[in-house]
């Protein structure tokens, strides 16, 4: 085997892949990247067998092979060179030699048939989107992800992909995030759960405008240009989360985005660092936003102008949960609606584009002042 490439190309494609290798692997094949011969091109792939990353990367190649090669050690030497020719060779023994006008390097490859095997989707579903609006939704949605192992079915995102709009939804029992997408939909209805893990590794990898999505009964591919990756799905039975939104929320509260962020955060200082509770304490064109530390003898209060007409209400929530929340709403103002203090609120953005319906529901915490 034996190819030429510029080495910025190749740190750009290996940087892509790396995010799939281990940091401590079971297997050591796992710590390696696949590299193939592909005409004008070499094939990256990294996996740790859940998710998978392949990456094509320009190259003149004289010798076709493969072979598995150290993929941390090979990346960090790259990165200090500046971008210049690069040629690999690699021996019958899987020895792998580089160089450059800079110097030589030699690296213990391994046979690429150790390496695993990639899922196969070619009966799989297509689905249409964008790289733009996939990656929005991932932004708006996977923050909500549980981390919490008992509950595997909420520590993914779960895409119900429709016809004509699909809903993709994550909650951790806490917070819970229903985003409508009409730029996301299929031929046929079809459902299913990604892990959190390789949903973030989506918006780090792909970069180009469009974006092919296919799903199989194990396995989803976001692919992108030269990125392709594959994740198995989380095959468990999502929550019935629609029961869980309240139909009757007759308390609206319009407020401004940053400016209510901006409080919660200084008040949520002089929290308990245990319940990370603030009061919201409603009341006509204002709102008090309060928190209180008892054994730390430290409280704090600010009143904020809004749009509140209902009578006066209280109600408290975990500050890190509502920042959460305000942090992922792009709109300048937003709404609230509440029905009782012991019922969840709702959050959207005040105003919402023609292509999404974002809806944010956030539990709420008990106050030792309910009657």
């Amino acid at each position: 085997m034996k190819f030429n490439v510029t080495s910025g190309e190749l740190v750009k494609s290996l940087s892509a892949v790396v995010g799939a290798v281990p940091n401590k692997a079971t297997l050591p094949i796992l710590e390696t990247v696949l590299f193939e011969t592909e005409d004008n091109r070499i094939k990256l792939s990294a996996s740790d067998l859940e998710v998978s990353i392949i990456e094509y990367v320009k190259a003149e190649v004289e010798v076709q092979g493969s072979v598995a090669v150290p993929a941390r050690r090979l990346l960090e030497t790259l990165r200090q060179l500046p971008d210049i020719p690069v040629t690999f060779e690699v021996d019958e023994r899987t020895q792998v030699r580089f160089r450059t006008d800079k110097g030589t390097y030699k690296l213990a490859g391994e046979k690429a048939e150790d390496f695993p095997d990639m899922p196969l989707l070619e009966d799989g579903k297509q689905i249409k989107t964008d790289t733009e609006g996939l990656k929005d939704a991932i932004k708006k949605t996977s923050f909500a992800v549980s981390s919490d192992d008992l509950r595997p079915a909420m520590m993914g995102v779960f895409f119900d992909i429709g016809e004509e709009e699909s809903r993709i939804v994550a909650t951790d029992g806490h917070r819970l995030v229903r985003l409508v997408r009409k730029d996301i939909s299929a031929t046929g209805p079809i459902s299913f759960i990604v892990p959190e893990k390789a949903l973030t590794l989506v918006s780090k990898a792909l970069d180009e405008s469009s974006c092919e999505m296919v799903v199989t009964a194990d396995h989803v591919s976001f692919q992108s240009g030269n990125t392709q990756v594959i994740t198995r799905l989380i095959n468990e039975q999502y929550p019935r989360y629609e029961s869980v939104i309240p139909r009757e929320n007759d308390k609206t509260l319009k407020i401004n985005r940053d400016q209510m962020l901006a409080t919660v955060k200084r008040v949520s200082v002089f929290s308990s660092s245990t319940t990370r509770q603030i009061r919201l304490e409603m009341k006509p064109d204002e709102i008090i936003i309060s928190a209180e530390d008892l054994d730390m003898s430290s409280e704090a209060k600010e009143s904020i102008a809004s749009e509140y007409s209902d009578e006066p209400m209280e109600i408290g929530f975990n500050a890190r949960y509502l920042m959460d929340v305000l942090n992922n709403i792009d709109d300048p103002e937003v709404v609230f609606e509440f029905s009782t203090p012991n019922r969840a609120g709702i959050v959207r953005p005040s105003v919402q584009d023609d292509d999404e319906d974002m809806l944010m529901l956030v539990m709420p915490v008990m106050l030792n002042t309910y009657s």
